[in-house]
């Protein structure tokens, strides 16, 4: 997404000398995308960012997972999942595959310094608020923002408050939809929501005063490529300098926030497929939010999604808020997820059906994650499933065969 930004201070010619008030120099460093063809951020640091003195293993959570077999639907209830924990080193996996991981965590303290390398980070509020800093100054966030980091940003995540963090990490990046964009990058007049309401850092931490860090040995936590579950492996590396001495920057790469209250839902006459309601997309999954909205104006319209059939796609629905029409029976609730795998056909509790018409609004607030390769559980989410949801349409119960 081709939208530029400058902060702090920057040279007036890039790739040129660019001195301190002592007369010392900048270095300059590239972050860039897809080898040098993609977005990019140049970054002004005030020691040397490849200055490491250290590098040692870090041991990763558990990232194992297994299969979702026998085929089923599941229901797991994240809020069972017990709080207390720094937002890095304490995510719960409840989800994953080859292109996307989605994780769950009730955070209080501050995490270590971290960076991702594999992919973008999309990370859903579900409650709280705090601050996120990064090497490109401070994002604050707050109930209902997706909070976009960039690969291999170097960040933190400072708490104010609890707060009920839900991270799809990704082996791509992750953007805007290509369909919502002009050939340029820019957010098109049919996209619901636009350049106004995503917001960068406004300062980098040199330039507010924001810290006051030593500048020597500074361990920053890595993920990385490697052989570990789901070819993820750890390292600790400790800088010669903290990586949060940047003094200016300029480009097109860099953490975001965007709330979820600024997205325009789409709506018709009958109800409107999924897509609609799409926000983000990596490679090989999409991100979609169901806000609170108006619905369908036809006079015998069935507000409540049909069944449907995944055929090249599981679909996983996180209940934010509010009270979801379609599941009303199934035991779903503020906190659950359901998983909806392909080659399963889905859709709301009958009874659902005939008490969503004549329906003229929907009070409902849900993040959902469509990928396109088959997603596996985490020992997050195999420990708060609930048995009972795989039959709720038949009016089984929890003794039905597993």
């Amino acid at each position: 997404m081709a939208y530029y930004r400058s902060v702090g201070e920057v040279p007036k010619t890039r790739h040129t000398a660019f001195r301190a008030p002592d007369g010392s120099l900048r270095y300059e460093e590239l972050m860039g995308e897809e080898g040098f063809s993609s977005d990019s951020s140049l970054l002004y640091h005030s020691g040397v960012p490849s200055a490491i003195v250290g590098s040692t293993v870090w041991e990763l959570p558990d990232l194992s997972t297994v299969p979702n077999h026998p085929l089923k639907p599941r229901h797991l209830k994240l809020h069972d999942l017990p709080a207390g924990s720094n937002p890095v080193e304490h995510r719960r996996l409840v989800l994953g595959n080859a292109d996307v991981r989605i994780s769950y965590v009730v955070a209080d303290a501050t995490s270590p310094l971290y960076r991702n390398a594999v992919g973008d980070e999309c990370v859903y509020v579900e409650s709280g608020s705090g601050t996120v800093e990064t090497v490109f100054g401070v994002l604050g966030y707050r109930s209902g923002d997706y909070v976009l980091i960039p690969r291999a940003t170097t960040h933190r995540w400072v708490p104010a408050e609890p707060s009920r963090l839900y991270a799809i990490e990704a082996n791509s990046h992750i953007g805007p939809p290509k369909r919502y964009l002009s050939r340029f990058g820019q957010l098109l007049e049919h996209a619901p929501y636009c350049e106004r309401d995503l917001y960068g850092p406004t300062g980098t931490l040199v330039s507010t005063g924001s810290t006051s860090e030593p500048v020597t040995d500074v361990e920053v936590l890595v993920k990385h490529r490697g052989s570990g579950p789901g070819g993820l492996v750890g390292t600790r590396l400790t800088y010669a300098t903290h990586p949060f001495d940047v003094v200016g920057w300029d480009g097109c790469l860099y953490p975001y926030t965007f709330n979820v209250e600024d997205f325009m839902p789409i709506t018709g006459k009958v109800h409107q497929p999924p897509p609609v309601h799409q926000v983000f997309e990596g490679y090989n999954f999409v991100v979609c939010n169901f806000c609170p909205r108006k619905v369908d104006y036809h006079p015998d319209s069935i507000p409540v999604p049909y069944y449907h059939s995944n055929v090249d796609s599981d679909e996983v629905m996180f209940y934010v808020a509010g009270d979801y029409e379609a599941r009303k029976g199934s035991g779903i609730g503020i906190g659950s997820i359901s998983l909806h795998p392909g080659g399963y056909a889905h859709g709301p509790q009958p009874s659902s059906i005939e008490a969503s018409i004549g329906a003229e609004y929907f009070d409902e607030l849900a993040v959902m994650v469509d990928t396109f390769r088959p997603l596996e559980l985490g020992e997050g989410g195999r420990a708060v499933e609930d048995p009972a949801y795989a039959w709720s349409w038949a009016g089984r119960g929890v003794d039905s065969p597993p």
